[in-house]
């Protein structure tokens, strides 16, 4: 219980803070400290990154930070890829998806200390 309470509170608040959905958080989280296996934390934060978006938007678009024709843009066209994306986890094995996540997250950690050393 404590720990879903620290992996929620923390995802919610990277989410506001950086816009990075919470998954970011939410999928190690739940594989570390609440024993979910891969798939299980990948379908999960799907689903739980829900009331974290809609909150954020709405926050966020107080502050006049929404652009709602991309946004709009945005979640239209990502429909189709959330849906060959759940068909492709399915299909590979937890730990291969695992290295997959970890791979993503060292590329855009990577990715992001470049841009800002270029400042």
């Amino acid at each position: 219980m404590i720990g879903a309470l620290l992996v929620g509170l923390l995802g919610g608040m990277i989410a506001g803070l950086l816009g990075v959905g919470g998954g970011v958080v939410f999928v190690p989280g739940m594989v570390l400290f609440l024993g979910l296996d891969q798939h299980h934390a990948v379908a999960t934060s799907l689903l739980a990154i829900i009331p974290v978006a809609i909150l954020g938007t709405i926050r966020q678009d107080r502050y006049g930070n929404v652009n709602r024709h991309d946004a709009v843009r945005l979640g239209a066209l990502s429909v189709g890829g959330a849906a060959a994306g759940v068909a492709l986890a399915n299909a590979l094995p937890g730990q291969v998806l695992r290295d997959l996540f970890a791979a993503f997250m060292v590329f855009v950690a990577v990715r992001l200390v470049r841009e800002s050393r270029r400042g």
